[in-house]
This record gives C-alpha cells, sequence and structure tokens, in this order.
C-alpha cells in the first residue's frame, strides 16, 4: 500500500523499527524501545504494530489547526513578531505528571482528530494565511515524525519555515533526520535532574541533553529552550543554578532561556501555581551565570519578556505578553542603538502580528 494515497488512514507504515528474535516489532523512534506484539501500540499510543510491520496511526489527522503569535511556541528570537500556522495530533511517549496539555497529549481518542489535511494542504493553507512559518506543537511532533517530515518537505517547497515544539526524547537516526528538516526548535527542559525526570515524565534526562548538543551543534535548527518550574520540584537555586551553567557550558549563553509557570492541572491538582517572583529568582540566576537570553512565560512580566541587547543594556524587543510593545533591530538583526548583533533568526519588520489566536478549520 502507497501511504501517501491513505494519508487520512490509520495505517500509515511507520519508519524506524527491527523485528526481534522472538518476534515482537521494536520501535527504534525513541529511546523507549517499545517492543511490540500484534496488535500492541507503544506508550504514545500512536505507533502500533500490525501484521509484521509499524504503523503510525495518525498520520493527516490533527486536533486542530490554528495561527498563533511565533512567541507562543515560545520562540523569541525567530521572526519575532510572525504569525505561525500550529497543529499537532495525539499522543506522547512521555507521561508527564504535570503536563498542561493533557487533553491532546495523552487522548487516546483517535476519532476526536476530526481536522485532516494532507502535507500540501497544510503547506498551502498557511501560506494562504500569510504565515511565514509552520508549526507541530501541542503534543510532541517527534512521535509523528513522518507526518512532520512530509508536511516540513510541502512548506519548504512554498517557501514556509518549520518550527518543532518537542520534549527532544528521540534516538540518533530519527532525530538527524528530523530536526535537518526543522528551521527552528523549542525543546522543553522539564528539569535537570535523573530524579525528576524518572519520577514526574517516566523518561531519562541524558538523551534530551544529548538531543540539545545535537541541535546546537550538528544543526543549523534555531534552538530555544522552556523549562516549566514546578513548586517544590525542579525549581530550587541548586537545580537552575545547575542547568543554566550547563547550558552555558555545553551549548553557550546565546541560546535563548524561557522559565515558565506552572498551573496544576493532569496529575499534579495538588501543586500550587509558581509564583511569579521563582520566575524572577530563575531568571536572575540565569543571568548571573552568563546566559545572555532569559524570559519568563505564563505570567504578566514586561522585562522578563524583553529581549536586551547583551552589549550595551538597550531593550531592543520590548514585549508584554505575546505583543511586541517596540522593535529596535535592523533587518540584519543588530541593536540599533550599539550595532551589536543579537543572536538570532531576523528579517524586515513591519508590523507584529499581535497576541490573537486564530482558530482554522480545513476540509478534508
Amino acid at each position: 500500500m502507497n501511504a501517501r494515497d491513505d494519508f487520512f488512514g490509520r495505517a500509515y507504515p511507520a519508519r524506524w523499527w527491527h523485528r526481534l528474535d522472538d518476534g515482537r516489532l521494536q520501535c527504534d523512534l525513541c529511546p523507549r524501545d517499545c517492543r511490540l506484539h500484534e496488535g500492541q501500540r507503544g506508550l504514545c499510543f500512536v505507533r502500533q504494530r500490525v501484521g509484521d510491520a509499524m504503523v503510525l496511526t495518525t498520520y493527516g489527522r490533527s486536533s486542530g489547526f490554528c495561527i498563533d503569535p511565533i512567541e507562543k511556541k515560545p520562540l523569541n528570537h525567530f521572526y519575532p513578531g510572525t504569525s505561525v500556522f500550529s497543529f499537532g495530533t495525539a499522543g506522547c511517549n512521555l507521561a508527564c505528571k504535570f503536563c498542561q496539555n493533557w487533553d491532546i497529549s495523552k487522548s487516546r481518542e483517535m476519532d476526536r482528530l476530526m481536522d485532516r489535511a494532507a502535507p500540501e494542504t497544510i503547506a498551502a493553507v498557511a501560506k494562504r494565511y500569510g504565515c511565514e512559518s509552520v508549526a507541530f506543537t501541542y503534543n510532541d511532533p517527534v512521535i509523528f515524525a513522518e507526518y512532520a517530515l512530509d508536511t516540513a518537505a510541502a512548506c519548504h517547497e512554498l517557501g514556509l519555515r518549520t518550527v518543532a515544539v518537542t520534549a527532544g526524547y528521540v534516538h540518533a537516526e530519527p532525530r538527524r533526520e528530523f530536526f535537518a528538516a526543522m528551521d527552528a526548535a523549542n525543546v522543553d527542559l522539564k528539569g535537570f535532574s535523573e530524579d525528576f525526570y524518572f519520577k514526574l515524565t517516566g523518561a531519562h534526562l541524558a538523551p534530551v541533553l544529548e538531543t540539545l548538543e545535537y541541535i546546537r551543534h550538528e544543526t543549523s535548527c534555531w534552538l530555544e529552550i522552556t523549562t516549566l518550574l514546578i513548586p517544590g520540584y525542579n525549581d530550587s537555586d541548586a537545580e537552575i543554578e545547575a542547568e543554566t551553567r550547563w547550558i552555558v557550558e555545553r551549548l553557550g549563553p546565546d541560546v535563548p532561556l524561557h522559565f515558565t509557570a506552572f498551573h496544576p492541572d493532569y496529575k499534579m491538582t495538588d501543586v500550587p501555581p509558581t509564583p511569579p517572583a521563582t520566575l524572577t529568582r530563575a531568571r536572575r540566576i540565569a543571568l548571573e551565570n552568563g546566559l545572555r537570553y532569559v524570559y519568563t512565560g505564563n505570567v504578566r512580566d514586561v522585562d522578563g519578556g524583553t529581549t536586551f541587547c547583551p552589549s550595551c543594556g538597550a531593550a531592543v524587543i520590548r514585549r508584554d505578553g505575546y505583543s511586541i510593545l517596540g522593535y529596535e533591530l535592523t533587518e540584519a538583526g543588530a541593536c540599533r542603538h550599539c550595532g551589536a548583533a543579537i543572536a538570532g533568526r531576523f528579517g524586515r519588520f513591519v508590523r507584529a502580528f499581535g497576541p490573537r489566536r486564530i482558530p482554522v478549520r480545513i476540509a478534508p
């Protein structure tokens, strides 16, 4: 069967798997290495064994399409002020107890994926709406890599950029192909201890750190990082110190870091929201450790959302949430006050898309 003829389908041939001596099929997409008997699904729920092959059950099926500001991904140094066409599917290869998007990422109801579109359709619609990029988001695009890669190719054909919002939990071979097709990525670094990762996400820290180093040093994909700070779990001075020092030493001081506020959700409704003071403290520690671009999110904080020139200290992109209040960069991304280059991907800035969110329906 040619899977491209069945993009709505439930039997798109998956890549990155092999047969074991005992007859099971092992998925080689992520470090979970799920080993499946006939009919079984991996932990992500969307990769399934059907007969003697692995299939992706969500190819061409989305939980929804929406036009967002690029800052919502969050990406503050990737063509600021532009709009991005966003979509995801269902499922996830992590098991985060604090998931802020659990209704999609933990969904086991495939029939909720009512919005259906071929990769070429997504690219064409995004172009028609004037978006400059397409984001694979809402749930982790690694688990629908085949669909994301085909869509990325269709986007690039039309001159659109591609963005991945991911936890970075992926094996080396698919990682190489996946990020070669992405123009930017925001990776969730969910904490900075193996204990946190194992107990709260059911995963491991090391593969995520490997992904971060790979993106930063082996690809041309623009990288930003987000850490959701959860009171009492990953918000200590010691852990923030360790994380930010690692980023400076292993990735460099120019990688933007976003500290965002947790709100009670999913299996952690008994944990209080993150106080704004925690984000301010984390941002101060990161700046003191040498990171040049540190942001706060999910709170009202103009300073925490503003990009400052690391050379002269001027506010070169002043933000209030997803709104841009002032823009003082040249088309090449240099500070208009002192001429210093700001790390990122920039272009001609006319006006910002703004904070609005526009749902879009695509007819099958």
